[in-house]
Parts: structure tokens; sequence; C-alpha cells
């Protein structure tokens, strides 16, 4: 098993696509997981124009590059989030219009139907992204949690994602969740309460990216395997906990990522607290041949070193399971 290196186009969406599809061919990535912001892939053109996923497989090819998956994280967030002034951000002005919140948050959610539907116009049988949520804003209990309100939002959750989901259902194409903080499920617990908020439909899975939960103090391996048939792709992200001078928290203290304040911050693969070991040790187990998905953040490094930096971590790092047991050797036939 060979699994693919692929990287995520999130943060060089400031580079036209070519221009990413050139230095990823450069430095040996086997394919890319497609943003649905820049220029990278955009849903609206994808269904108004037969010729445009075409045209996006026929640049990808010319590069030796293959799409696993697309990516719609910023607009994800907007269907379940209160929406605020920082919403305004991330999603174009077509989805946000007057930024009444009930509005951008039904657009948002068309939006992500229309983007299973691009997907498999493309191809692509996975949309990762997050969901927003209703009750983060309540992690911490104080004022004291209505756990009433707590349960309100997982429901809340399903009744505006199963919609979404019967969409993906009708187009063949899987929306795996990238668990994070501010999204439904953050941790073990709030995955399982997600899952059974929406009956454990197979539609909806993991897009597992371990650099979210490391600093949790979370087990990521044990997570793969606590939650195998939902990991429909993996992230490949690194982060450094740097809590134990006792003047860091792992709230992040309101500073931006790059302070040398945080108790935590995301860095190059290789460089953090994640072990990938371990990791890619629970997806052998757990059968995942898929795609791992470089998604490149570090604010101390410069991302042209980085990436191919990334990529010969992961050749080195990942490895296929053994075909037979190591102490076969030791029986003799007779």
């Amino acid at each position: 098993m060979s699994r693919p290196v692929t990287m995520f186009t999130g943060q060089w969406a400031d580079l036209p696509l070519e221009t990413l599809a050139q230095k990823l061919n450069e430095w040996g990535y086997d394919g890319i997981e497609l943003a649905c912001w820049g220029d990278h892939f955009e849903v609206d053109k994808a269904l108004a124009d037969d010729a445009y996923c075409r045209a996006k497989l026929d640049l990808l090819e010319q590069y030796n590059l293959k799409c696993w998956a697309i990516s719609s994280h910023l607009v994800g967030q907007c269907i379940c989030d209160p929406i605020d002034a920082r919403h305004k951000g991330i999603i174009p002005d077509r989805l946000w219009r007057d930024g009444d919140p009930e509005g951008v948050r039904q657009r948002c959610a068309e939006e992500m139907k229309n983007t299973a539907r691009a997907a498999a116009e493309l191809g692509v049988k996975i949309v990762n992204g997050f969901t927003g949520s209703p009750i983060w804003h309540m992690l911490y209990s104080f004022p004291p949690n209505d756990f009433e309100q707590i349960e309100a939002g997982y429901q809340a959750f399903a009744e505006r994602w199963n919609p979404i989901l019967d969409v993906f259902d009708e187009v063949g194409v899987k929306f795996a969740l990238e668990v994070h903080p501010t999204e439904i499920a953050y941790d073990f617990v709030t995955t399982e309460k997600t899952l059974a908020a929406i009956n454990h439909r197979e539609t909806f899975g993991i897009n597992f990216d371990p650099s979210h939960l490391v600093h949790q103090l979370l087990d990521s391996a044990a997570f793969v395997e606590e939650f195998a048939d939902r990991i429909y792709h993996v992230h490949v992200k690194d982060s450094k906990v740097r809590v134990n001078n006792g003047q860091r928290s792992i709230l992040g203290s309101h500073v931006n990522f790059g302070d040398s304040r945080r108790g935590w911050d995301f860095v190059s693969p290789g460089h953090g607290d994640v072990e990938f070991e371990e990791i890619f040790r629970a997806l052998n187990r757990i059968g995942y041949d898929g795609p791992l998905s470089v998604e490149w953040e570090d604010s101390g490094m410069d991302r042209d070193w980085g990436a191919p930096d990334a990529l010969a971590f992961i050749r080195r790092t990942d490895f296929a399971p053994s075909s037979v047991a190591f102490d076969e050797a030791f029986s003799s036939d007779e």
C-alpha cells in the first residue's frame, strides 16, 4: 500500500492554481486537494460551465497531479455558526449580501449542496469542510449552561445538515468534517454526539487532522481507531505545544498564530508534537489507503522550503503494513 501525498491548497489560494500545480509537480507531490476559494475551484463556475471541470482536470494532468477531494471549509463554517462580522471576510459577497445571519446560513447551506454537485462533476467523491456550531460559544460553562440548550444545538445541526447530506447522497459524494475547535465536533465525545445526531448516516464522516487534537491532549491514533469507519480523508498537519513554562495557555490567549506567547502553534509536519508514526500505524490497522494531504501552516517557516520538507517527512515516515507475521520464520516445516 502506497498512500498518495497531496497538498491542500487553502493556504496557497493567493497563487493562481497553475503556479501552485507547477510547484507541486517540481517538488514531487502526487496530487492536490482543491480549496473552493481563490481560482482553485469555484463552485458556481463549475455548475454554470460544462467545460470548467474538464479544464481543471486537464491542468492537473499537465502537471501529473490527481485530485481525490475538494474542500469547502469557509462556506461550511457559516452553516451553523452565530454569524458576525468575521464571517464576511471568509465568504464571497454573493453569499454574504446584506449579512442577515439567517440569510447567510441558508445561502451557505445551498452553496454546500452545490459543492456536492460540483464535486460529482469533477469526479471527486469527498468534500472536506467545517460545519460551524451553534453552541461552541458555550464551551466554558459560565454563565452556567442549560444543557438542554446543548442538546438543542446538536438537533439544530442535524436539521440544517440532513437536507444538505440528502444532496450528497443523490450525487454519490461524501462529506468529511474536519474535527476541530469551533466545530460541532472537536473531540471524542462531541464527535460521537455529532454522529448520533444524524443517526450515523454514512454520508457524513471525518477529515482526520491530528493538529487539532494534540493541544487538547487527545490521543490521535486512538481517535483513528475509535472512528475507523468514518475516516474518509486525512490531513497531515502538525502542532507544537508550549504550555510547560507555566505562562502559556492552551486557550490561545487571543494572540495571533506565530506569537511566542501562545501555548501552541501550528508548525510544518515533523516539527511539532504530533506522533505521526503512531497515526500511520493506526491508519494501517483500519485499512485507510487514501491520500495523506498536507495542510501546510507554519508562521515561522518559508512555505516554499516547508512544503517539500513536509513531503520528504511523509515519504520517510509513512509505511505499508506488514504482509507477513514476523515470527513465521521461527517455525520449522517438518
